[in-house]
Parts: structure tokens; C-alpha cells; sequence
């Protein structure tokens, strides 16, 4: 039987990401190649981290055909716990009236209670249908508000800034990016808005650490699904690898970012990527200044 100390192994941060992840999955197990895609990393380097728990006797192996299972020992889960902190819980079902309530006071004269009511609704089951997070409930909040903010300028509210929606398949690495960058630089003379064709639950740390290292943070941003209002409120629209998930309106522009996908890459890998949509945002934001005297004025 191992000794406590054997835990040091933890220190490994790595390690204590695969052991995050095999913990909190639903069935309490993971596959190595799962893990290597969730952490970015490659399958060797996973399994080495996974060997080194399996030998200390943190993770317990369990073979079924061709596929090999990992779960946290039972001797070990406590302290596990006590190392990691307590499981993530089950995310929270939203308090419904009251977040209709309060965006209702927020678009008042703008949108009935009852039409604010279901896109919450709505709003929800979009992101619950791919997202476990507990903070399902404010995102659920903020994405009614985005929806609700998009529907109000498309019938002809306009936000007097130009609207710049970015859209990548999971709306976790290189739209989260660009949106970084163009928020960072052009602060309140454009609005940035982004989605995904087929979101993740979050965005990838990956994207987070670079944006980090620059100075830019995504703050409370999330993974969200593209909507239909989110494109009828653009002025212009950058897909990068979705195909043609997203619909076209005529009076939008219309760009298509052929970008290396940042699954799977390197820190360095990503640093080259997110250099290359750096110098796209910032040649976007110079056009869109140029024909905008309203967002080239100072405030």
C-alpha cells in the first residue's frame, strides 16, 4: 500500500490536470487518448504521466478489449480530493424568472417580459446541450443578453461601432483569440462578438496562457453556439475552418481566415498562430477605423 508521501508526484502539474480530468469525467474514468485531447498534449507524453500515477498506485488500470481505463484508486481518493480540492458539482439548473425578470428591466420598451422569458429559455438549452460548466447559470444570463443585444440592432438599432463577429468551429481557440486582440485594440470602437459551429465546453488553456503572456485576458468570456441573430447583427463576419456553417445576408462582409487550428499544438506552436491572427486583427481594425468616422473618433 502506498504512503501519503507518494502524492508528491502531484507536483507535476500535468498530473494533477490528468487526475482532474479522470476524476470529475462522468463515469469517474478516462481513456489516454481522451486525456491527450483534452490537455493538447500528445499520447506519449500522456502516457508517461499516466504510467508514473499507475506505479505509484494513485490510478488504478483496467483493461477492456483494446481499450485501457483509468480511474483514481480508492486508497487514494480522499486524499486526492484534499490535494485538488472537492469535485466539481453538477452545474445548477437557472434560476429562470429571475434572470428574465432582470433582463426584462434591462430591454425595457424594447422586448416583452414573455419574448425575454424564452430566449433565456432557449438561451440555456443551447449551451447546456454541450456544456456541464457551473457557471452555466451566468452564461446563460450573459448569452440571452448578447442574443437579446444582437436582435435589437439587427431590427435597426445600430450600435454606432462597428460589430465584428468571429466565428471557428468550437469557439474555444482561434475566434476566442481574435476576439482578444480586437477587443485589446480597439476597445469601445468596436463591438466583438464570437461563436462556434460546434462549441466546447470552455476555452482551451492553450489560448488562454498565450493571450495571457500578451497581456490580454479573456475575462468571463465562454464557448457559445452560432446563432442566427449573432450574424444578422455583424458587419462583418471572419469564419475561420467552419465551412459554410454560417449562414450569408446580404449588407455583411463576409472574410474566410485560413488558420492552423491550435488543437494538438505546442505553446510555441500557438505563439506563431496567434502572431499571424495579430497581424489579420490589427489589418481588420485599420480598415474598419478608415471607413468608420464614428469608431475612429476618440471618446
Amino acid at each position: 500500500m502506498n504512503q501519503p508521501a507518494d502524492l508528491t508526484t502531484l507536483a507535476d502539474p500535468t498530473r494533477a490536470r490528468i487526475l482532474r480530468l479522470i476524476r470529475d469525467a462522468d463515469d469517474g474514468r478516462e481513456l489516454v487518448g481522451r486525456l491527450a485531447a483534452e490537455l493538447e498534449l500528445t499520447q506519449p507524453t500522456v502516457s508517461h504521466h499516466v504510467k508514473a500515477l499507475h506505479h505509484e498506485g494513485i490510478v488504478v488500470r483496467r483493461p477492456e478489449g483494446r481499450r485501457v481505463w483509468y480511474s483514481i484508486s480508492d486508497d487514494h481518493a480522499a486524499r486526492v480530493d484534499a490535494l485538488l480540492g472537492a469535485p466539481r458539482s453538477a452545474p445548477v439548473e437557472p434560476d429562470f424568472e429571475r434572470i428574465a425578470n432582470d433582463l426584462a428591466v434591462r430591454f425595457a420598451g424594447v422586448f416583452s417580459r414573455e419574448s425575454v422569458r424564452a430566449k433565456v429559455q432557449e438561451s440555456y438549452q443551447l449551451l447546456a446541450a454541450r456544456s456541464q460548466s457551473p457557471l452555466l447559470a451566468s452564461r446563460t444570463a450573459a448569452f440571452a443578453a448578447q442574443r437579446l443585444d444582437a436582435m435589437h440592432r439587427a431590427q435597426g438599432t445600430p450600435s454606432g461601432v462597428p460589430t465584428v463577429l468571429f466565428v471557428c468551429v468550437q469557439n474555444a481557440g482561434r475566434s476566442q483569440m481574435a476576439a482578444g486582440v480586437l477587443r485589446q485594440l480597439g476597445g469601445d470602437r468596436v463591438s466583438v462578438h464570437t461563436a462556434g459551429s460546434e462549441p466546447a465546453s470552455d476555452v482551451r488553456q492553450a489560448i488562454v496562457t498565450t493571450l495571457d503572456e500578451i497581456g490580454i485576458s479573456l475575462g468571463a468570456e465562454f464557448p457559445k453556439p452560432l446563432t442566427d441573430e449573432m450574424v444578422r447583427a455583424a458587419d462583418v463576419v471572419v469564419t475561420m475552418g467552419c465551412g459554410d456553417a454560417c449562414p450569408i445576408y446580404p449588407g455583411r462582409r463576409y472574410l474566410d481566415w485560413d488558420l492552423e487550428d491550435p488543437v494538438g499544438r505546442s505553446l510555441e506552436q500557438v505563439r506563431v498562430i496567434r502572431q499571424d491572427i495579430e497581424d489579420r486583427v490589427r489589418a481588420l481594425l485599420a480598415e474598419l477605423l478608415a471607413a468608420s468616422p464614428a469608431a475612429g473618433s476618440s471618446r
